[in-house]
């Protein structure tokens, strides 16, 4: 579309469907909005988008824009823009991929960018991302920044909406457009400042002079409510609609508008595209390739090895079989031994710096171009990270994470360092899968079984090495579980995984020499559980003991009394304030070591 009078109307088109979507709804942020109509009408239908571009509301409130953008593409009804943020509706209040073309859902803030960055890097022609000034105090954004500048992601601009107004009033930097510039700048972006918002040949020019060797941060002075003076720059109107017996004065200041223009087809409106790899980072993947067995991993059984170092063996053996798999680590590297990887593929493994939420969103993006990325960093650090978890989760995300330097049995860095909440966090996720191997077998095999599932997957490894308790034909699948010693005899039953395997089967021969027979389960797989053992062994009418290096809420515990609910069961896990010390040291501390296993299964039985 050439004519800027056609992109006129499409704009009085575009601001008479937010107005009217968000005064039958009740409900929405047409103000947010109306405020970047011209930026998004220009992009959408001024001839800049190309085959397999990519548009991302990180406003993610600003969704009546968007759909209204569908609807003057002709890509929904009428009838269907009537029902945002309807029960049922694709429309919801905050973009989902459940709408055609949404990548990934947004509307928590700060994100947008970091996603972009995923992309970008992962061969999207160009990405867009459309921001609000009000997020721009997240830090999450200047992470983003940061690493874009530091990788030239030149494929990549952003679009800062501002309009002064946040939700209860004014914004930091309120309309000081140079002051973004500046800041933004420095970091080493290219800027382009429009001192209105409003004006399609200003914008017209900004999108043409983007830079081909850094990305673009387009800085665009606008006003919040534009076109409908009862809001127009105007306080308290956020998250407000017109009235309905404000409705027609509102539309008549819109002006006529004319519903039978049809623009033509935008590359990157209705299903997504899969794109061309633009990085040259991944090859071409034959049928022979995924149909390769997986090597053994190379230890034998009684080796002392640590599980992260397994998981680095193992994510170099899956790699090389998928082609798909990406790296990224947040400046732990040579800890998580992701530095295997990186090695291997250097031009397939991204340091992200310790910048864990912009590398979880970064890994969600290059997961919606059809990667397969593998985030790594001490576990603790993924809590910083859990809004971008949580949201990942409503963007069908196939992201995979691995957390080292679990629990107390770390030592002597001290509690700061020691993930005591991962596992409840990660398996409060709806649909998320929970992996803690006990030996570098199970590690190792288990990231390829991360490969094979879908979704959310969190492998949680540990420090110290350990000794290998498997032997190297050994499998291992999500939902599985290993039982060592059942008998007849046994008068309970232990419930471990990760170090505290190793102190449970340690217990299990200590007692056998004092004639108590007990069963050990490696719950390997945290979530799902392996459901059918352990109802098996409560036919038995023996009592459980759960031992874990996590706090009691939540983690492994947690998981098995929702199994067996009415079976006698003793919990041990961290109970005291951690603090640095010998890694045996804090399990005695803490009462989850085989002296206190021991002392519990011969009091309960």
């Amino acid at each position: 579309m050439e004519k800027a009078d056609d992109l006129f109307s499409l704009c009085r088109l575009v601001r008479y469907d937010i107005i009217t979507s968000t005064t039958q709804a009740g409900s929405g942020h047409p103000s947010s909005s109306l405020s970047a109509v011209e930026l998004a009408v220009t992009i959408f239908f001024g001839g800049f988008s190309k085959p397999g571009d990519r548009f991302i509301l990180s406003k993610g409130h600003a969704s009546p824009l968007l759909y209204s953008l569908y609807h003057a593409a002709g890509k929904i009804s009428t009838d269907e823009l009537l029902t945002l943020r309807h029960f049922g509706s694709r429309l919801e209040g905050h973009p989902t991929p459940r709408f055609p073309g949404v990548d990934v859902a947004t509307g928590s803030l700060g994100q947008g960018l970091s996603v972009g960055i995923g992309l970008a890097l992962a061969g999207t022609p160009h990405v867009y991302v459309l921001l609000g000034d009000s997020e721009m105090a997240e830090g999450q954004i200047w992470e983003a920044i940061q690493i874009a500048a530091y990788y030239q992601v030149a494929n990549l601009t952003g679009i800062i909406d501002v309009n002064r107004l946040g939700q209860r009033g004014p914004t930091m930097l309120g309309w000081d457009i140079d002051a973004y510039a500046k800041r933004i700048g420095s970091f080493g972006w290219e800027t382009v400042v429009i001192d209105d918002g409003h004006d399609i040949d200003k914008i017209k020019q900004a999108y043409r002079g983007l830079s081909s060797k850094k990305p673009t941060m387009i800085i665009a002075k606008t006003v919040k409510g534009k076109g409908v003076s009862l809001f127009e720059n105007q306080e308290g109107w956020h998250g407000k609609v017109v009235p309905k017996e404000k409705l027609a004065e509102a539309l008549q200041e819109i002006g006529e508008i004319k519903p039978e223009i049809i623009p033509p087809e935008c590359d990157f409106l209705g299903e997504d595209k899969q794109t061309v790899d633009a990085t040259g980072f991944t090859a071409s993947i034959t049928e022979s390739d995924e149909n390769r067995p997986l090597p053994l991993p190379p230890y034998k059984v009684n080796d002392i090895v640590s599980i992260r170092e397994a998981y680095g063996d193992g994510l170099v053996a899956a790699g090389t079989i998928h082609q798909e798999i990406v790296a990224l680590d947040a400046e732990m590297s040579n800890s998580t031994y992701a530095a295997k990887f990186k090695e291997r593929f250097p031009e397939r493994f991204f340091e992200m710096y310790i910048a864990e939420q912009n590398m979880v969103s970064t890994a969600l993006g290059m997961s919606k171009r059809g990667r397969a990325p593998f985030a790594s960093t001490f576990a603790a650090f993924f809590s910083r990270a859990f809004d971008q978890i949580r949201m990942a989760q409503y963007s069908n995300a196939n992201l995979k994470l691995v957390g080292s330097h679990a629990g107390v049995f770390i030592g002597q860095d001290g509690p700061s360092q020691m993930a005591l909440e991962d596992i409840a966090m990660l398996r409060s996720i709806l649909a998320s899968t929970v992996l803690y191997p006990g030996d570098a077998t199970a590690g190792y095999k288990l990231v390829e079984e991360m490969y094979k599932t879908a979704g959310i997957v969190y492998l949680r490894t540990t420090h110290q090495k350990l000794p290998v308790i498997y032997p190297a034909e050994e499998l291992f699948f999500v939902g599985g579980s290993k039982i060592h010693g059942e008998r007849a005899e046994n008068r309970a039953v232990i419930v471990a995984a990760g170090v505290t395997l190793h102190q449970a089967l340690q217990a299990q021969k200590e007692l056998q020499q004092q004639n108590v027979s007990v069963a050990v389960i490696d719950l390997y797989s945290v979530k799902p559980l392996d459901q059918n053992t352990l109802l098996r062994f409560t036919q038995r009418k023996i009592p459980f003991l759960v031992v874990e290096d996590h706090y009691p809420v939540g983690g492994l515990g947690d998981a098995v009394r929702q199994v067996i609910f009415s079976t006698p069961l003793i919990h041990l896990s961290v109970k005291k304030r951690p603090q640095s010390g010998e890694s045996e040291e804090l399990l005695r501390y803490e009462e989850i070591d085989t002296a206190t296993i021991k002392k519990q299964i011969l009091s309960f039985i």
